[in-house]
């Protein structure tokens, strides 16, 4: 089993679209017993919430259903309980290896890396931006969450 956890700042809108996406792709391809996904946040204002609104419904107009994910903090034992710990942006990154114990930042990627047709390195926030943003993320993350499965594909199934 390849375990996957995306991070972003809050956990309410890139990670958990990043994780929707992800879920109905491996679904999509038939890989559900073989690829599990989750998502968290560096921060932890957001615990218990469920996905901003406009993530859902942006999300919900592709067919990917964000509804049962709630936000949580990342931990630094997530580096023991996932294989790939995806970072949205070069700023979570640098929080997330500032908790990568010891011997394990080889878990820990940046998202759009699997995705450099794209030419940039971060999923911006669209938090506080109109609803565009949400669809310029779910463009970027659908792109990336095709890169990664193919990676995983070609590396461990």
């Amino acid at each position: 089993m390849v375990k996957v956890l995306f991070v972003c700042l809050g956990n309410i809108c890139r990670s958990p679209t990043a994780e929707g996406v992800f879920r109905k792709l491996v679904r999509d391809h038939g890989l559900a017993d073989r690829v599990t996904v989750g998502s968290a946040g560096t921060g932890g204002w957001h615990v218990g919430e469920p996905p901003d609104g406009r993530a859902v419904e942006a999300a919900g107009r592709r067919g990917v259903d964000l509804s049962g994910i709630r936000a949580r903090q990342a931990k630094r034992g997530d580096f023991k309980r996932f294989d790939y710990v995806v970072a949205m942006d070069v700023e979570n990154l640098r929080s997330l290896a500032r908790i990568c114990p010891e011997g394990e930042r080889h878990r820990l990627h940046l998202f759009l890396d699997f995705a450099p047709e794209l030419g940039r390195r971060d999923v911006p926030d669209p938090f506080y931006g109109g609803g565009d943003g949400f669809e310029a993320v779910l463009d970027m993350v659908e792109a990336a969450a095709e890169g990664l499965l193919l990676h995983i594909r070609e590396k461990h199934l």
